[in-house]
């Protein structure tokens, strides 16, 4: 690959997609331009628009949908399935051959991410992809775009410029495992994205809330600040939390806390407002049947999304096509309005809670239906509440946020932004002080793609770096070289892979220590960790470690060799920007490399 032109972040939302970009030769005493990338995408039939969202929508239309060539786009055919606001409008009205929150369906466990499972319950001959081909569609998408716009030269294609020799940051929900990077990661290379760097996105928001604060960041929070980052989106609300310290007479910033993965967004809101609406017409006579609902359900969030945002009007009409020949005689019409909108959203998802409110448990089945993992209790503000008291430390003041940046689609709301800075106000009680106050400044659609394009100059010493590092120190087990001694076990060491305060996105090498590596067979890794050791370096062995080292994951696996094979490698390691532990054994003779895989985000909050 050619040196990149540029560093471009993209973030593959569940509701939209963004791609920011700003040029590699920034000088570094000047604030990098971050530019948007307007994607071109068909609007309507034979019509093709820039605009700076792409919705990350997948339709195929049938036969009788669109004319013939109606959605060609200016790079060619995308295949049977249109990508972006077409697909969004019209796949209201056919439900059953959308494809939306494929982006959720990467994190669901529940089904097979490879297998072609979308639109979901679609029937009989529509056709589907699974979840990582669909994510790579609207990453494949947004290649093609780019490469027709910014690739082009006077002599033609400028391979220097396409997207696929860029540096690209690519932004995830700071609660995705393990497996959902990995398959983010392994839709980008379907995509023909290979080498993408992941990064989370709420600290890429806050990135984007330094870039667009300039130098007035300094004095918009001081030391012993914590900021909260509200990132609630189309599938996922995702919380971290973001220390402001000092060193040196200047202010540093760390990122302290990420929260657990929790399935509950605009999707529940907008299945919400149908069920709401879908009473109401009940109660007129009409019964919506199943596919019916699934229109009201996508046409539900285009009316949140214009009602909650303040501006417009205080109804939004809602029109349900009617089925079969009786398409416009046999369509449903209703309409949802402001107040009821935000009495449904409000207090159902975020109603006025206790500090100490706790998430229901979801109800004992012995049977339910397969399909996305929905958080059980949609109240946003009581798994807020859990996440807050994680941070408690005993003899300690109760730990609370004293500022706020708002993120993601959800949260452009007023009205929401209000409750939440209610909720955490009235947590405080007589010890309230200050109020909590928001952060201004940040676009909720826009932010996570610029911050990712800053994140890429920062690691180039081109803007300021949110540290990030391990709470404790890592070891893997290693067998000792020690004859065998009857009636006792085979003693074991601990070799330190990553040492307390190590930063994500570092690497560390081990060139000087040599192991031995089983491959060809089934052997088993041991990671531990310890809050106990903050003084033991990457690559040390410790002997005697009773009871100062815990058990954090045990990997079971068959590295590829030769069955049996014995080989002596030394040991690279590198923390990610989202918290998996890559621990790369390379080999002394021919440099073969093989990946043990450890997610420790879990141990780090």
């Amino acid at each position: 690959m050619s040196d990149p032109v540029y560093i471009v972040g993209i973030d593959l939302g569940t509701t939209n997609t963004v791609v920011a970009y700003t040029s590699v030769a920034v000088s570094a005493d000047r604030r990098p331009d971050i530019a948007f990338f307007d994607i071109p995408q068909t609007v309507a039939p034979g019509e093709v628009a820039r605009q700076r969202l792409l919705p990350s929508f997948l339709m195929a239309p049938g036969p009788h949908d669109t004319p013939p060539g109606a959605l060609t786009l200016p790079w060619g055919d995308d295949g049977p399935f249109t990508v972006g606001e077409f697909a969004k409008q019209r796949g209201a009205e056919l439900p059953h051959r959308l494809i939306s929150s494929s982006k959720s369906w990467l994190c669901s466990p529940l089904v097979d991410r490879d297998k072609p499972i979308l639109p979901w319950n679609a029937p009989e001959g529509c056709p589907r992809l699974s979840p990582v081909a669909a994510s790579a569609r609207i990453l494949g998408h947004v290649r093609s775009a780019w490469n027709h716009r910014m690739a082009v030269g006077a002599d033609g294609q400028d391979t220097r410029r396409l997207l696929e020799n860029q540096e690209i940051y690519l932004t995830v929900p700071a609660s995705f495992d393990a497996v959902a990077r990995e398959l983010t990661v392994r839709a980008a290379r379907e995509a023909g994205l290979s080498g993408v760097t992941l990064l989370e996105e709420p600290t890429a928001a806050f990135y984007a809330w330094i870039h667009d604060s300039g130098d007035a960041w300094r004095e918009a929070v001081q030391e012993g600040d914590r900021v909260l980052v509200c990132d609630i989106g189309g599938g996922t609300s995702d919380f971290s939390m973001i220390s402001v310290g000092a060193a040196d007479g200047r202010l540093t910033l760390e990122r302290v806390a990420v929260g657990s993965h929790l399935l509950v967004g605009g999707d529940n809101m907008d299945l919400a407002l149908a069920h709401f609406l879908a009473r109401k017409l009940s109660q007129s006579g009409t019964r919506i049947d199943t596919a019916r609902m699934q229109s009201l359900w996508q046409n539900s969030r285009r009316a949140k999304e214009i009602l909650l945002s303040g501006t417009q009007g205080d109804a939004v009409p809602i029109t349900l096509l009617g089925r079969g020949g009786s398409l416009i005689g046999g369509s449903i019409r209703t309409e949802l309005q402001r107040g009821d909108a935000e009495q449904v959203v409000v207090e159902g998802f975020f109603p006025a809670c206790d500090r100490n409110a706790a998430p229901a448990a979801p109800a004992p089945s012995g049977l339910r239906e397969l399909g996305l993992s929905y958080e059980a209790d949609p109240a946003v503000t009581r798994h807020l509440a859990a996440f807050v008291r994680r941070m408690d430390r005993p003899g300690a003041t109760q730990a609370r946020p004293t500022a706020v940046l708002f993120n993601g689609g959800v949260m452009k709301a007023p009205v929401l932004q209000q409750r939440i800075l209610s909720v955490l106000d009235a947590w405080a009680g007589d010890n309230a002080g200050a109020k909590v106050r928001a952060l201004s400044g940040a676009d909720c659609d826009l932010a996570v793609a610029k911050g990712a394009a800053y994140y890429g100059m920062a690691l180039r010493g081109k803007g300021l770096r949110i540290r990030s590092g391990l709470s404790r120190s890592y070891y893997l087990a290693v067998a000792a070289a020690m004859p065998a001694v009857p009636g006792l076990p085979a003693p074991v060491k601990a070799l330190c892979v990553a040492p307390f305060g190590m930063e994500e996105g570092t690497v560390t090498q081990m060139p000087a220590q040599t192991f031995i590596l089983a491959v060809g067979e089934a052997a088993t890794f041991e990671l531990m960790g310890s809050l106990e050791r903050p003084e033991d370096k990457a690559g040390e062995v410790v002997e005697d470690w009773a009871d100062t080292l815990s058990p954090v994951a045990l990997l079971e696996t068959t590295l590829p060799g030769r069955p049996g094979a014995a080989v002596p490698v030394t040991i690279e390691v590198r923390l990610t920007e989202v918290g998996t532990l890559e621990v790369w054994c390379v080999a002394i003779e021919d440099g073969r490399r093989w990946k043990l895989e450890f997610n420790v985000r879990e141990q780090e909050r």
